[in-house]
């Protein structure tokens, strides 16, 4: 015989993973602020921009300006900003420095999100144990294998890594960033789109309505209060063999 599945309501999933993501985001931007200060990340901008500043001064041009300026600027001050920002690409120091800002800055958020994920949906759910952040064990939610097993370290792993920040994080970021700087085209937000449409449709129409990641760690979330949770399958199969015998003695009597 199986054993019924005690899923969480969706408001409390909701709740805690607002709960999670918030303190995800501050944990990622405290990494990303150490990682900053060891990269010399402000060094190079303040390199880019002394650059920019002297090319401004000597051409008599604003490098930061509004759609609106640009507009209304003649075509002498034109020519002049597009000499300006001309000798501006040929800096061997501003281009190195700006090569740098761009670099760092992929690099600084993806480890910064990382750790923030490893941290927090990662280390911290194998201390409190069944699989719980802070906002899961606030809101009575666990996690455990969809057989009723408790989720082992791997498919927490899979789950944060694979799950949460690859698919459900960088990738969009990635994108995004991506479609800002036009490299991309209409790809990007087609699977963006596609991603969210997933995501949805599992959470709706799943046996278990579980997000991508748990669906490829194979974790459902559950109530805590209701749901019984097993050391091993032996456990579960010990108990599920109890009940058996139970149901077919009183059959029997």
């Amino acid at each position: 015989m199986t054993l019924d599945i005690q899923k969480a309501s969706m408001l409390k999933r909701f709740s805690a993973y607002l709960l999670d993501i918030i303190i995800v985001a501050i944990l990622a931007v405290g990494f990303g602020l150490g990682l900053s200060a060891v990269t010399g990340y402000d060094s190079y901008n303040e390199t880019f921009f002394q650059v920019g500043e002297k090319y401004e001064a000597e051409y008599g041009v604003n490098f930061e300006m509004t759609q609106e300026q640009w507009e209304a600027m003649t075509q002498e001050e034109i020519d002049r900003y597009n000499e300006a920002y001309g000798a501006l690409l040929q800096d061997e120091e501003a281009m190195f420095a700006y090569n740098m800002i761009v670099n760092l800055t992929l690099m600084i958020a993806s480890l910064g999100i990382l750790l923030a994920y490893l941290v927090w949906e990662f280390a911290i759910p194998l201390w409190l144990g069944n699989g719980q952040t802070a906002g899961k064990k606030i809101f009575g939610i666990a996690l455990m294998r969809v057989d009723g097993v408790k989720v082992t370290p791997l498919m927490m792993f899979v789950r944060t890594i694979l799950g949460k920040y690859t698919i459900g994080t960088m990738i969009p970021v990635l994108l995004f960033i991506m479609m800002l700087y036009g490299s991309i085209g209409i790809v990007g937000p087609l699977i963006i789109i596609g991603l969210a449409a997933l995501q949805l449709g599992l959470m709706l129409f799943s046996q278990n309505h579980t997000a991508i990641h748990d669906y490829l760690s194979q974790c459902v979330a559950v109530d805590m209060s209701s749901q019984m949770i097993f050391d091993t399958p032996e456990q579960m199969q010990a108990y599920q063999q109890k009940l058996q015998d139970r149901q077919e003695d009183q059959e029997n009597a």
